[in-house]
């Protein structure tokens, strides 16, 4: 499993023009499925994202995870990160979950998340969303888990 992270001051989430979902500061967190995924690698992963220490503390160090700011968690699917790129011009998608699989997966990730933690957003699986958002830092990390 594939997490793209941003660290945001806010992020909205809108489908077909219409705002879905949003977040203040906090991150933003863009999944891939892959086919070797399942429950406990979404639930490691979940634990990585939440704990991971990615906000400044009072030293002007990263050293506080979203919990510790009481931050948002905006997680969306996107099957994109589990593209193949290393060879020619167009990814393959041969190492992405089919879709059903995936959704399955994604969903038990949030319903985590939501036991979890309490500032939770998230996208909707399969739609065509538009992400607004503001990147702090930047600061963007790929973890896998």
């Amino acid at each position: 499993m594939i997490a793209l992270v941003q660290r945001v001051n806010y992020a909205n989430l809108l489908i077909d023009d219409r705002l879905f979902s949003q977040i203040d500061s906090g991150i933003l967190v863009l999944l891939g499925v892959e086919k070797k995924d399942c429950e406990s690698t979404a639930e490691k992963l979940l634990q990585k994202i939440l704990n991971y220490r990615i906000f400044n503390d009072q030293d002007e160090k990263m050293n506080l995870s979203v919990k510790d700011i009481d931050g948002g968690l905006m997680l969306v699917s996107q099957f994109t990160l589990a593209a193949e790129t290393g060879k020619g011009l167009r990814p393959s998608f041969s190492s992405a979950m089919a879709p059903s699989e995936a959704q399955r997966i994604y969903d038990f990730m949030v319903s985590k998340a939501i036991q979890s933690y309490k500032k939770i957003a998230f996208g909707k699986f399969g739609s065509n969303m538009r992400i607004v958002l503001e990147n702090n830092g930047p600061v963007t990390f790929y973890l896998s888990a």
